[in-house]
């Protein structure tokens, strides 16, 4: 009987290739075989760490949330009280939107699977608590979770329609939201 390899970082990398196969194949493209296939790890591999398929899809979607929440916690002139909320929000969504246009489409597939899947609306849900925690630092809870939305709508409108990213306008309307 072989020895069984050591491989801690494989249920990453199953992580990782089912991020890849929807962001080029979208939901729908994503099975157990299709991932194993991308991360190059027998199928028992991927039923292994994920015994369903909504289990690999809650992992990615996690992994994927981390993209613009995570910049907005990093920025630390968010939570300055002498800094222009407005003004900062809206170049953090410009350059989110200007960087990496799969993974921005992909975070967004992801999130929004979660209308069919409910298995995937506590991490969807994880986006907007992580976001609103940070601005609520700034604002207060209901205008923190009202900012999350409006900023969600803009991204959305520049994804769907092939806009180019207002700034300006951006800045104008989280101004217009913040007391």
């Amino acid at each position: 009987m072989a020895a069984r390899r050591y491989d801690p970082e494989r249920r990453q990398r199953i992580i990782d290739a089912a991020i890849r196969v929807v962001g080029a194949k979208g939901i729908a493209g994503l099975s157990h075989r299709s991932a194993a296939r991308e991360a190059d790890v027998p199928l028992g591999s991927t039923t292994y760490h994920f015994a369903t398929l909504d289990e690999l899809l809650v992992a990615a979607l996690r992994q994927a949330n981390e993209g613009f929440a995570k910049v907005v916690a990093a920025h630390g002139a968010i939570r300055d009280p002498r800094a222009d909320l407005p003004a900062e929000l809206a170049g953090l969504l410009g350059e989110w939107l200007a960087g990496d246009r799969v993974g921005v489409e992909l975070e967004y597939e992801l999130y929004l699977a979660a209308l069919r899947r409910p298995v995937l609306r506590p991490v969807a849900a994880e986006w907007c608590q992580e976001l609103s925690a940070v601005l609520a630092e700034r604002t207060d809870p209901v205008t923190a979770r009202a900012l999350c939305a409006l900023m969600d709508g803009i991204c959305l409108q520049v994804l769907l329609t092939d806009q180019v990213y207002d700034e300006d306008y951006a800045r104008e309307m989280l101004s217009r939201m913040i007391p």
